[in-house]
């Protein structure tokens, strides 16, 4: 097995850090194959926990953060298929620590994306697995196995379940619909004051979600989402698959947003300008 260089820990590993491959057709469809063999060895965990009772524990410091057992297993279950299968690329992950692999590719794994959903028994939840090709996300699954939803992309296509999946045209914010997972996610009183000028332009506004409300996206059934506190593990996977569908996803102004932070998603170009004009608006 080829050499590893461990990092610090989740979230440290750098996708950017070698040159960047690009994927031919054969790799593409090999890659997105092998992430969907992911995804069912991470349902395997998840669906025995899915509303049965297990323990709960809280990772943060100064606000609830849960993790469960599934979580674990699951991310540990992909880890070692990733291992045995391509023991040279790298894996990030939310649970365990980060490794750089000895050519650009990377897996950018969430294991339960929407964990108070899950422990609450609601299935906006969803496993992420995204391929970072050294430079950015080339493919992404978002996998919801309770509702046996597999949401697709290669940043040209997007798919559900296989068929094809298209953003709607939205004209204008006011006619938009817009989601959150929650407003504690607005790290300072300015976001959430940038954020909150965008609520009140939209045609409506819901909160809850995590990552099922960026498919929403690009299912054509919401037009925008606005977040924070972003995670690498938390969008990357879902890059591909908006901007599959046709849809745009940024940082809020406007540039990459696979490292994280504050994020947009939107299905129409002319809704996304709107947004960021009033993010970056002044008071």
């Amino acid at each position: 097995m080829a050499p590893r260089d461990t990092m610090s820990g989740p979230g440290s590993i750098p996708l950017q850090a070698r040159t960047a491959m690009s994927l031919h057709p054969d790799q593409q469809a090999e890659f997105l194959a092998f992430a969907g063999r992911l995804a069912d060895a991470a349902s395997a965990v998840t669906l025995a926990y899915f509303r049965a009772a297990f323990d709960v524990v809280d990772k943060g410091s100064t606000r609830f953060d849960p993790v469960t057992a599934a979580d674990r297993e699951a991310e540990r279950a992909m880890r070692e298929l990733i291992r045995s299968t391509y023991p040279s690329h790298g894996i990030l992950g939310e649970e365990e620590q980060g490794i750089a692999g000895t050519d650009p590719f990377s897996w950018v794994l969430d294991p339960i994306d929407g964990t108070r959903a899950f422990i609450t028994g609601l299935p906006l939840w969803g496993t992420l697995i995204a391929l970072n090709d050294g430079q950015r996300p080339a493919l992404g699954i978002m996998d919801q196995p309770f509702t046996r939803e597999r949401f697709s992309g290669d940043g040209s296509n997007a798919w559900l379940n296989g068929k094809p999946l298209r953003v709607r045209p939205c004209a204008s914010l006011a006619e938009a619909k817009l989601i959150c997972t929650t407003p504690d996610m607005f790290e300072t009183g300015e976001q959430w004051d940038a954020f909150q000028r965008v609520a009140r332009a939209a045609r409506m506004q819901r909160y809850g979600g995590d990552c099922y409300g960026y498919c929403m996206v690009a299912a054509g059934h919401v037009d925008a989402v606005v977040e924070a506190g972003l995670q690498p593990y938390d969008v990357q996977a879902l890059i591909p698959i908006v901007e599959g569908a046709g849809g745009i996803l940024t940082s809020w102004t406007g540039g990459d947003p696979q490292h994280g932070g504050a994020v947009v998603a939107c299905g129409d170009a002319r809704v996304h300008r709107e947004i960021l004009r009033l993010l970056n608006a002044q008071g």
